[in-house]
């Protein structure tokens, strides 16, 4: 019987070609849609699952009130890793101080390269549980040893033996290498780390953290710390036992910022990481439901197609079904009829589906930034995939299967059967929610796009075209301010040079203490704190709203402080130019005059508010080099000369720049990239619905041959029957569009309140979108309707 089943519905596929290929090639399109989003999900859903502990792994992070704000963070004060340690070690398996991951240079002999890589506690490679290719996860206990990632050591070392050699870090600390473990996979927090340096080493290197660890500085919060709790303990209820656990340290003045420690597991890191007023609020976890959700109605179009072709060519299907039922077919037979037809078919689309996917997976990767592989060797992937095929077959089968079988066939083999007026009702409904459901993505995409847009369009205050900024990561850099600056100009390389503690696209350090003449008590006082040499408003082309720059002949300017215009607005002063403002506590209280208030320099998130920021005068505490390319000589011919200097004057590094613009793009990756898939997902959207469009185009026209051969004879023009048959499909996408309006204003505007710098939904977005659906479902029908339309009417009426 399935035999024979088969063979009815591959004769009914060859025998109706055009069909045939709309309905497969629209499901194989929905179905990859949903493969793609699928392995997308699975990717994210299994984030930092290489770690076998990762469910009890987290960070140690801590939420703080300052003027009825709460603020979450995961910097904490030096001195808490050793309290942890102290008070509650019983909870805790193991406590990993850690710096914060960045870009270090590893030279051995002539070979410098540019890695990223954190100093860690030496329990942090049993931590992450990392598979030793080398050595062992005890290497770190050595202070002056590293632990290298396999794609590091080969690029180092090639083919020799790694283990024991010795490598400079920064061309500042020499470490041996104790160890080699695999490289950690890309959806992984720490996928970037390729080297792990020993956290003693770190602190052994820089005064200013030993000063925080030997003077307890539980305000300085300038550190990470992970940790894995302890076997048999409990999240809650190790996070209970430490919430007091800074707040028991501090000073009474600093009792009023309720410094709350808790536990972030690893499970939330990349999904559930924002925060809002001390409340987890989401993260990337909406986008896992979104792209679901969108990947269901992709499906849910091509199953639409599937439903509104079959039940659309009924009448052609109407004899065939009185003839069985005549001789004895019951309707569960025929129901199974259609069912195996539908699954054959969904079967074809997946097979199609399988190459679609593999052919779109490299260019899917490259814009969802993942290195995702379709699964072909798990076996739950094909189980999953079958139950899916079947899923899709039942699904688009579903209607036509039961409308189908419930046809008379006394009527229909009478001659009498008729689908009646209304039968074409469920069609047009399941056009509009097509319509619907593209109309709205259209409508996301350009939203998307526009809040990029009006992001990228801010004031940021200063102008970045030409600026290349340099990290300083050897103390080499140090001390050939001068040189280089003077070197550089005179060879027309650059226009300026400065120095900074921080690069244009993020500030390093975030300070308090701060007093002024009428200040409010209560006032709680947080500013970002930037310190820069003489050059850097003329380097940057910052922007004076009052008063003048640093300049080198005002030797007072050494106490002279610039302020940005939100600072100026925070500290609630009038005329800030020559006020004196307090920073420190007793005898460290330092006074510094307002020399200048510049426009807000945008340098954090540009979908925020700009924080107050304050900049210092200093040529000591400086990281960061940022140089002003001449703009009447080439860049790549400045970027030469820039880079031969460098290496004549620091031959020990290498030179190693970013582009100020390219790095504020970066800020704007996550958006653009849900905008791109958006946008993906629109298009195949539209496609499909197209598809589906064409195909009942053409059967209306099909079926209202002579109709249209005798309006010719009586003397309709081919506009006139273009209009006729063109105008229900219209009404169709008109009632889509008014449905997917209200809807997509509701949950764009919901996703856009996140954002506190955020673009206005205009009408026009709603009008674009309207007229775009309609100009697509226009070319769609018209192509049939014009062929219907031009066709000679003696063709068409000489049966009768």
């Amino acid at each position: 019987m399935i035999r024979n089943f088969l063979k009815i519905a591959w004769r009914n596929l060859v025998k109706n070609k055009v069909y045939s290929f709309i309905n497969i090639s629209g499901l194989a399109t929905g179905m990859a849609v949903a493969m793609l989003i699928g392995l997308w999900i699975y990717d994210e859903l299994s984030y930092n699952t290489y770690h076998p502990s990762y469910e009890d792994i987290a960070q140690v992070m801590q939420k703080q009130t300052s003027n009825g704000k709460t603020y979450t963070g995961s910097a904490i004060p030096f001195p808490l890793g050793k309290e942890l340690q102290e008070k509650y070690g019983s909870s805790f398996k193991y406590l990993v101080m850690s710096s914060w991951e960045g870009e270090h240079f590893l030279s051995v002999g002539d070979t410098k390269l540019n890695k990223t890589g954190n100093f860690m506690d030496a329990d942090a490679a049993k931590l992450l549980s990392l598979k030793m290719l080398k050595g062992t996860q005890d290497g770190l206990k050595d202070p002056n040893s590293i632990l290298l990632a396999a794609s590091t050591a080969q690029a180092l070392f090639g083919s020799a033996e790694p283990l024991d050699k010795v490598l400079k870090i920064n061309n500042k600390l020499d470490v041996k290498v104790t160890g080699v473990y695999e490289d950690i996979p890309h959806n992984n927090q720490f996928s970037a780390l390729t080297f792990i340096a020993p956290w003693d080493l770190y602190v052994a290197s820089e005064e200013w953290i030993q000063r925080a660890r030997d003077n307890a500085q539980w305000g300085n919060n300038s550190f990470q710390l992970f940790a894995q709790i302890a076997d048999n303990a409990d999240f809650a209820a190790v996070d209970k036992r430490i919430l007091k656990s800074k707040y028991n340290n501090v000073s009474e003045g600093e009792k009023k910022f309720d410094a709350q420690i808790f536990l972030h597991p690893m499970r939330d890191w990349r999904l559930r990481s924002h925060w809002e007023n001390g409340v987890q609020t989401g993260g990337l976890i909406e986008y896992v439901w979104l792209f679901g959700i969108i990947g269901i109605f992709v499906l849910l179009l091509a199953c639409i197609n599937f439903m509104n072709l079959s039940t659309a060519r009924s009448e052609k299907r109407a004899k065939e079904v009185g003839i069985r039922k005549a001789i004895g077919s019951v309707r569960g037979q025929l129901i199974s009829q259609f069912f195996n037809e539908s699954l054959l078919v969904a079967s074809l689309a997946f097979v199609l589906s399988l190459v679609l996917v593999q052919l779109v997976l490299p260019w899917f990767n490259q814009v969802a930034d993942k290195q995702m592989l379709v699964l072909w060797a798990s076996p739950w992937f094909w189980l999953g995939s079958i139950g899916f095929t079947v899923l899709t077959g039942l699904v688009a089968g579903s209607y036509p299967a039961l409308y189908l079988s419930s046809f008379q066939p006394i009527k229909v083999l009478k001659g009498t059967f008729k689908v009646g007026r209304f039968a074409s009702v469920p069609r047009q409904v399941l056009v509009v929610v097509q319509f619907s459901i593209s109309l709205a993505l259209i409508i996301g995409t350009i939203i998307v796009y526009n809040q990029i847009q009006y992001s990228k369009d801010r004031p940021i205050g200063y102008n970045r075209d030409g600026l290349v900024m340099v990290l300083m990561k050897s103390p080499d850099f140090y001390g050939k301010f001068d040189v280089l600056r003077t070197e550089l100009k005179n060879a027309g390389a650059i226009e300026e040079l400065a120095e900074s503690s921080s690069p244009l696209t993020s500030v390093w350090s975030n300070s308090g203490g701060f007093d002024w003449p009428g200040k409010d008590p209560k006032l709680d006082t947080d500013f970002a704190t930037v310190f820069v040499t003489h050059e850097f408003g003329k380097t940057v082309g910052w922007q004076f709203k009052d008063g003048r720059d640093f300049s080198r002949d005002f030797s007072s300017d050494s106490s002279g402080v610039v302020l940005n215009e939100a600072a100026v607005k925070f500290m609630g002063i009038k005329d800030p130019v020559g006020t004196s403002i307090y920073w420190g506590f007793g005898s460290d209280r330092e006074e510094f005059k307002i020399v200048g208030v510049i426009k807000d320099m945008l340098m954090q998130s540009p979908y925020e508010p700009v924080k107050q920021s304050i900049y210092f005068l200093d040529y000591e505490n400086v990281n960061w080099i940022t140089l002003k390319l001449n703009p009447n000589q080439s860049a790549t011919k400045s970027l030469a000369t820039i880079e031969s200097t460098f290496r004549k004057h620091i031959p020990s590094a290498p030179f190693d720049y970013k582009f100020a613009d390219e790095e504020f793009g970066k800020k704007f990756a996550n958006e653009e990239r849900i905008g791109k898939l958006a946008t993906f997902f629109a298009a195949l959207a539209i496609f499909i619905s197209c598809l589906g469009l064409f195909g009942l185009a053409s059967f209306v026209a099909e079926q209202r041959t002579k109709e249209i051969g005798v309006r010719k004879v009586l003397g309709a023009s081919v506009f006139n029957l273009w209009q006729m048959l063109s105008k229900d499909f219209v009404v169709l996408v008109i009632i889509g569009f008014v449905i997917a309006t209200p809807v997509a204003y509701y949950f764009l505007s919901g996703w856009l309140q996140k954002y506190e710098y955020r673009t206005a939904i205009s009408w026009w977005v709603f009008g674009v979108s309207g007229l775009g659906g309609l100009l697509v479902t226009l070319l769609t029908v018209s192509f049939q309707s014009i062929k219907a339309a031009l066709m000679n009417p003696v063709k068409s009426l000489r049966s009768e």
